[in-house]
């Protein structure tokens, strides 16, 4: 697996200094941004088929261990408070259960009838995807909970590092992020891990703007949980309508910090304003 193979680059990384091995890095990540170009097609349609589960209802569910599981995790605990969505809409499962997510168990990878059952007690149906992450393009975890699911009918998605695995051929579209050896052997937490991420970050960002969770460039659907979310939807609100700062804020706070609620009101009072021709 080139995944696990010695980069010659980095042969005598023991005997660099500090600047010379981020130099090093960072000539390392460049690779990540030119295999993300080359599975721009396949990305894309993993994108389409996720919007597509999402407006019929279906759930995504991410299948990953170790660092791919954490990478995972993160997307699915991203999805809600960016585009407002509840919670059980992005399910990430790992390898050895909810800890794992937070520390290495590293053992739970070779299970393969965790993952199984984890999808069982989701109740699977065919709205839903699953999408499997590995970086070796093997882990049985991710293998087993992909063949399961796709004997289900449901459509599934294979991330891998490494060309010709069984990640990329058993489901129903195969994304390979061919990144090669690690500047440190064998730790795709690194260029592996990093494609894995952004390419998570295109398939859900995409498929939330094809489903309507985006206005422009902007988040309208956003969860104003703290400070600086209801600092940004009043942002929001004066970049989409004419009201200045304490109206845009008004509003929010008489809405629930609702920008779509905000909007259509505002809309509504256009549109009567229009019928009128006075203010309302």
């Amino acid at each position: 697996m080139a995944t696990e193979n010695r980069n010659p680059r980095s042969i005598g990384l023991d005997q660099m200094n500090a600047k010379e091995i981020v130099r090093l890095m960072n000539e390392e990540e460049q690779i990540v941004m030119r295999v993300l170009h080359s599975a721009e097609n396949q990305i894309a349609m993993a994108a389409e088929k996720v919007a597509e589960a999402f407006l019929k209802g279906g759930r995504i569910i991410y299948l990953g261990s170790g660092t791919s599981g954490r990478i995972a995790t993160m997307d699915a605990a991203e999805m809600p408070p960016t585009f407002g969505i509840d919670g059980d809409r992005f399910i990430a499962l790992v390898s050895g259960g909810f800890m794992a997510a937070g520390r290495a168990i590293e053992d739970a990878e070779d299970d393969r009838n965790a993952s199984i059952e984890s999808l069982n007690k989701l109740h699977l149906n065919q709205k839903d995807v699953v999408i499997g992450i590995s970086a070796s393009g093997n882990t049985p975890f991710v293998l087993s909970g992909i063949r399961h699911a796709k004997q289900k009918g449901i459509w599934t998605c294979g991330i891998a590092n490494n060309p010709n695995t069984a990640i990329l051929e058993a489901p129903d579209l195969g994304i390979l992020l061919e990144t090669g050896p690690e500047v440190l052997t064998g730790s795709t937490r690194l260029k592996a891990g990093t494609a894995q991420k952004l390419a998570l970050n295109r398939i859900s960002t995409a498929a939330m703007v094809l489903s309507g969770k985006v206005i422009e460039n902007l988040m309208v659907d956003v969860r104003a949980k703290n400070k600086k979310l209801k600092e940004r939807c009043v942002r929001i609100v004066k970049e989409l309508s004419t009201l200045d700062n304490d109206e845009a804020l008004a509003l929010l706070e008489s809405n629930e910090w609702n920008i779509r609620k905000v909007l259509d009101l505002l809309k509504l009072r256009t549109n009567s304003t229009s019928l009128t021709g006075s203010k309302v």
